[in-house]
């Protein structure tokens, strides 16, 4: 029976959403990466326990690029986290992921260029990244959708309630939007979505053996798709930039009322089947990772680290056998 701590990372609408709602013991901690973005609440859904951290900070003060992403996971880790659904705002590269939807990413594309990508400075440490996210947790997402949407009914003129099982999600560094040729450049290499957030934090959680899943709140069309003028009505004016901001947030709102209904009922899926979850391939991430030397590996090093690799290093003298 697997021990469930389930870290529950909030993005863009849905962090405030999840942690202003919380009652719960605070964790305010520090990690060998600084503090995490926010404290870390722990409450209970279904009976388990869930760590609620908001990945932008109180007042949404820290953009993509400042979320201190290496603290946020090395905390969840401390804390005894062992499996993590994240969620984040994304503009649409394609026609089919509509606003208001939502999609559960297989791929990544990575284009950030300013963050740290890894724990591992002082040592070499290679995890298996093919399929970036946990597939034992994107299937429990997909077979908890229809609990969800039967929890949250439509309302007058909304569109449907559709989560998406599939796509390939492209982050950018931001914090500016992209140019209209990024982003027919993304789609070209083959992005059905554009965000800023899951890298690192993706590559982060599997190397501190954490399952990772994604729910990815599409917002917008992104910049690619443009009105359907005709030719002989020549270039249109753009849209009027306060209805743009409005619409988008709109659908923030309900695209974030529905993510919510959807991890509370993958929550209760994986508490009622934890029995599953013994088969995420992350949680074995670094038994062949260690690609150096483990008798030269600095032993404060080791320590620094313990809650990342301490089950496969010794912080004496004698390491531990792989």
């Amino acid at each position: 029976m697997v021990q469930l701590r389930i870290g529950l990372i909030g993005g863009s609408g849905l962090g405030a959403a999840l942690t202003g709602a919380a009652d719960g013991k605070r964790h305010v901690i520090e990690t060998p990466f600084g503090k995490p973005s926010d404290a870390i609440i722990e409450t209970e859904w279904a009976g388990v326990p869930v760590l609620l951290l908001n990945r932008h900070g109180p007042g949404h003060l820290l953009n993509p690029t400042q979320v201190p992403y290496r603290a946020n996971v090395f905390a969840l880790k401390q804390l005894g986290c062992t499996h993590v659904l994240a969620s984040g705002a994304v503009g649409s590269l394609r026609d089919e992921f509509r606003p208001c939807q939502l999609v559960v990413p297989d791929q990544v594309i990575d284009r950030t260029t300013k963050r740290a990508g890894t724990f591992f400075d002082r040592s070499a440490v290679h995890v298996e990244f093919a399929e970036p996210f946990c597939p034992v947790l994107r299937q429990m997402l997909l077979e908890a959708a229809p609990a969800a949407t039967a929890s949250l009914p439509a309302g007058d003129g909304d569109p449907p309630f559709v989560v998406h099982g599939r796509g390939c999600y492209v982050a950018m560094e931001g914090p500016a939007f992209s140019t209209r040729a990024e982003s027919l450049m993304h789609r070209l290499l083959g992005g059905d979505l554009i965000g800023m957030t899951a890298m690192p934090e993706a590559k982060l959680a599997r190397e501190a053996e954490l399952p990772y899943a994604l729910v990815s709140l599409v917002t917008d069309y992104d910049c690619w798709k443009t009105s359907a003028a005709k030719p002989s009505e020549g270039p249109q004016p753009p849209a009027d930039p306060h209805v743009l901001l409005k619409e988008i947030t709109r659908h923030l709102q309900l695209a974030t009322q529905r993510a919510t209904a959807l991890l509370q009922a993958t929550v209760e899926l994986m508490a009622r089947e934890s029995q599953r979850l013994a088969e995420c391939p992350a949680s074995r991430a670094l038994q062949l990772g260690i690609w150096s030397d483990r008798d030269a590996i600095d032993r404060d090093e080791v320590r620094r680290l313990a809650p990342l690799w301490g089950r496969y290093l010794s912080a004496s003298d004698e390491p531990v056998s792989p």
